[in-house]
């Protein structure tokens, strides 16, 4: 019976697969690094201490990057470019979605508006990754050769998330609530489509390399549309609340080193 288990299992046994799975997740937080490095670098005055938070959030997607790119080196795998349709970090940005890039490569201070836009972004976008990490970690979190990579990156996206969730709540507080909940609702809509659209993408890729036949291929754009169904109805409300998580300051301090995988 197809699950996501067997499903990313197919895709861990075959090499080819594995590593563009593996280079895909590499290039979008490698990507998600550097662009928390340039909000913190741009953080307005009057949130200065806001930076080292969202500097360590850039160091921990960076580190994700890195692990990546050793689970391949471990198999004797090398990277191999990331196809656009499948380029989730990207896309995003081209439909407006988080702050553009040509802002964060200039050198012109960001204002709290900006601020909580990238909040907003990265609350609704943390949550899928939260959500994907916590599939894998049931699933994989003691396999012998992705277990411990999944566990880390699994518990820095909850705090990546508990994080997003504790300040947007202070920004609310300060009298920015309208703008949040409109920012998130913006980027909640954009981003199930999108998500929508790489998942198809990446299923259509990966069909290709591993050999699925039409009918399996059909059943699975079948669920992601029915996925997005849902979502699109009802499922984006969870992307959009606010709650204070159990676990304050979840980006306090230095980033976690990345572990070894020769």
């Amino acid at each position: 019976m197809l699950s996501a288990k067997s499903l990313f299992q197919e895709i861990l046994d075959n090499d080819e697969s594995y590593r563009l799975f593996c280079s895909i997740a590499a290039s979008g937080e490698s990507q998600g690094g550097w662009e928390n490095a340039r909000i913190a670098a741009l953080v307005p005055e009057s949130e200065r201490a806001l930076a080292p938070k969202i500097a360590r959030h850039g160091a921990d997607e960076d580190k994700h990057g890195r692990i990546f790119n050793a689970l391949m080196k471990k198999r004797g795998l090398e990277p191999v470019e990331v196809p656009p349709d499948t380029d989730y970090t990207m896309l995003l940005e081209r439909h407006g979605i988080g702050l553009a890039h040509d802002k964060l490569k200039g050198d012109q201070p960001l204002t709290v508006r900006d601020i909580v836009t990238y909040l907003a972004h990265s609350r609704v976008t943390e949550q899928r990754a939260s959500e994907q990490m916590d599939l894998l970690r049931k699933h994989f979190a003691d396999h012998p050769d992705i277990g411990r990579a999944v566990r880390m990156i699994s518990a820095d996206e909850d705090n990546h998330l508990a994080y997003c969730h504790e300040e947007l709540l202070r920004f609310a507080h300060a009298g920015h609530g309208r703008a949040i909940q409109r920012a998130l609702r913006e980027c909640a809509l954009a981003e199930i489509r999108i998500y929508r659209d790489v998942s198809l993408a990446v299923m259509a890729h990966m069909g290709r390399l591993l050999g699925w036949s039409r009918a399996g291929a059909a059943v699975l754009a079948a669920g992601i549309h029915a996925v997005y169904a849902y979502e699109r109805a009802v499922g984006w409300r969870r992307m959009v609340t606010l709650r204070m998580p159990e676990l304050r300051g979840a980006l306090n301090g230095p980033a976690t080193t990345a572990p070894e995988f020769a």
